[in-house]
């Protein structure tokens, strides 16, 4: 059973060595977002992108981000994110790549995918080479 514990270990196994194809760590991070994990009440899923220098070099960041309500013993904990992370050299095109959305928004996991799949924003860097990917969980 998948936890919240082992869900970035899980989700790096997942992908493996696939991190160069940013369309088939999509495809994984989809399916690996319909699996049920051990005490979460709601998938939330969150699709975000744009230019940040929060690394100290300003890049696109491409985030693919699956977020966690931790509880122990019956009480509200904490909040993680799962962070699938691409990261790109801004380029003009780029600059225009801002966009935030949640699956809460939809009826259904399918109708959030099918949504993010259809957005400007999301087509333009599938095809580009990426910096780098970062898959990391942390506490917000």
């Amino acid at each position: 059973m998948i936890t919240s514990k082992n869900a970035e270990s899980y989700l790096k196994n997942k992908i493996g060595n696939n991190t160069d194809d940013i369309k088939e760590v999509w495809e994984i991070f989809k399916a690996f977002c319909i699996e049920r994990v051990e005490g979460e009440d709601d998938q939330e899923i969150l699709f975000q992108c744009g230019i940040s220098d929060f690394s100290g070099d300003e890049l696109l960041y491409f985030d693919f981000v699956r977020q966690f309500t931790v509880y122990e013993e019956d009480e509200y904990s904490r909040m993680e994110q799962l962070h699938c992370e691409f990261s790109f050299k801004p380029t003009d095109e780029l600059r225009k790549v801002v966009v935030s959305k949640w699956s809460m928004d939809f009826d259904h996991l399918s109708d959030f995918f099918t949504h993010l799949e259809t957005l400007q924003e999301f087509q333009v860097p599938l095809n580009l080479k990426q910096v780098k990917i970062e898959i990391y969980q942390e506490e917000v």
